[in-house]
């Protein structure tokens, strides 16, 4: 049955408003941050790898970096290894290392290769130990106590910061029409593994390749102010205000550190977008609104 009127009028308005998007973007790349609820609802699991193959086919080149928590913190449970945080990153024993690298570098990364491929996609799935693609160091984290007021040193066993990203292993293989998935584990000089946040390798992997943009996937819809309104088209200087007078806050600053990193670092562009919305990597990319917070270096 053909489209009614109104419907193909729609659809062609839609696929209008892109084209000057896809024209500009062309060649490019563009580094998404996957994690959330876009990565455990089987709906938004598909929505997100076909949209994935649209941006390669229309020439733009994507990075997929991808977290995995939850599927890290099922698995220890049902293996009886106790979960700890301290500031908010996992404390990595050498066995919880084992499941942290069985989880992201096989059963995650492997799902996201396999459903970017059942759309006629290429990719191929890494972890940063694959060719020496993200070179680590022990991240040390330090933590004030109430008792003494005295700033001490944390070891919270296998976790990571980047050092060094290998470009030339990941523009050889976006070169081939490839889509790269990377799983957030790092390795040492020493040939150690490191648990890294999604965000962070996210960010240095833009940085690394002078990325067109980066993309935060998130279970928010963007920075809000104080009465729940999305912002968006903000300089690093907006931002820092922001936080300076408390409207960002809590969980949303690591995520905010790493977009105004990237932006500093060569980045052209770093969004915030919502991934519990359907398609919302095509909308934020190929329409004039958006449907997150796009930070950038000038208004």
């Amino acid at each position: 049955m053909p489209l009614d009127r109104q419907t193909a009028f729609n659809f062609a308005e839609v696929l209008g408003e892109a084209l000057p998007y896809i024209q500009k973007f062309a060649g490019k790349t563009i580094v998404v941050k996957y994690g959330g609820n876009a990565m455990v609802d089987e709906h938004l699991k598909a929505s997100f790898a076909r949209d994935m193959v649209l941006l390669k086919t229309v020439g733009i080149n994507p990075v997929v970096v991808h977290g995995g928590g939850p599927q890290i913190g099922s698995l220890l449970e049902r293996l009886n290894i106790k979960s700890e945080f301290i500031s908010g990153m996992r404390v990595t024993t050498s066995e919880t290392m084992d499941v942290v690298q069985m989880v992201l570098g096989g059963l995650v990364n492997k799902e996201i290769v396999s459903q970017i491929n059942q759309f006629d996609g290429k990719a191929v799935g890494l972890t940063g130990k694959d060719g020496n693609l993200i070179q680590a160091k022990k991240l040390n984290v330090t933590q004030r106590t109430p008792e003494t007021d005295k700033t001490e040193i944390i070891d919270i066993g296998h976790v990571g910061e980047v050092e060094h990203v290998n470009t030339e292993l990941l523009n050889l293989l976006l070169q081939s029409d490839v889509i790269p998935v990377v799983a957030p584990v790092g390795v040492g000089k020493d040939g150690a593994s490191y648990n890294i946040n999604a965000d962070l390798v996210a960010g240095k992997v833009a940085e690394a390749l002078q990325a067109e943009k980066l993309i935060l996937l998130t279970n928010t819809s963007g920075l809000q102010d104080k009465d729940g309104k999305v912002l968006t088209g903000l300089t690093p200087e907006q931002v820092n205000e922001l936080i300076a007078d408390g409207t960002i806050y809590g969980g949303m600053l690591p995520k905010i550190g790493c977009a105004l990193e990237a932006v500093a670092g060569g980045v052209h562009s770093a969004h915030i977008i919502d991934g519990r919305l359907e398609h919302a990597t095509l909308l934020e990319i190929f329409s004039n609104e958006g449907v997150g917070t796009l930070i950038t270096k000038h208004n």
